[in-house]
């Protein structure tokens, strides 16, 4: 039986997250301690904030070696919304640089873009550009899907095998990356309408 973990660690947007799974009919465990994640066969992470106060958080509660050991050695499917898909690279560069998991190499950068066309943080609706086939998007139309994003940084992986998805706003933007059974997604499929319905479906459809 599936069961979503959803970890709560203070993160703003839990609370959208859980309700959009219940909606799906989906099973969710709130996991606030690292052992919990033991009981589900699906990671989120959701996230709003910054890099630093996101890994401060989640090594306060103990979850940096528990989450790596369940996504590496177990092989749970893991999804990391927003911030939740920053933490995934080696080094965050908001406010200071400061370690990731590192499970995806990379650097998050602040977007670079002409400031006198495009503000910071990006935010609102934009259409997602697939960079390779992946089950995420799978019954998820590539001209003309929706996505909502707030952020101004972004993840750039080392290797550009483990970019799934960009979106332009003044320029490319890194939309959705992963490899094996962790992903993560820029934008945030609760507030993405149908789009996003079906991602979170997509998302616990794998084995």
């Amino acid at each position: 039986m599936i069961k979503v973990g959803l970890i709560n660690y203070g993160s703003g947007n839990f609370n959208s997250v859980l309700n959009t799974l219940e909606f799906l009919k989906i099973k969710v465990i709130e996991i606030s301690k690292p052992d919990q994640l033991d009981l589900a066969t699906h990671i989120i992470l959701p996230g709003v904030g910054s890099f630093i106060n996101t890994m401060n958080k989640l090594n306060e509660r103990g979850f940096i070696e528990k989450l790596s050991d369940e996504i590496l050695k177990v092989g749970k499917p893991y999804l990391g919304i927003c911030v939740g898909l920053q933490i995934l690279a080696t080094i965050g560069t908001e406010f200071e640089n400061h370690k990731g998991l590192n499970l995806v190499p990379g650097i998050v950068e602040k977007i670079s873009i002409d400031d006198n066309r495009f503000n910071l943080p990006h935010i609102g609706w934009n259409e997602v550009k697939f960079q390779k086939n992946n089950f995420l998007f799978k019954n998820i139309d590539e001209n003309s899907n929706s996505f909502y994003f707030v952020h101004s940084y972004h993840l750039i992986p080392e290797d550009q095998n483990d970019l799934i998805a960009t979106c332009f706003y003044g320029t490319n933007v890194n939309a959705c990356v992963g490899k094996d059974n962790y992903y993560g997604v820029q934008f945030h499929p609760e507030k993405s309408q149908n789009d996003g319905l079906q991602l979170l479906k997509n998302f616990v459809d794998l084995k």
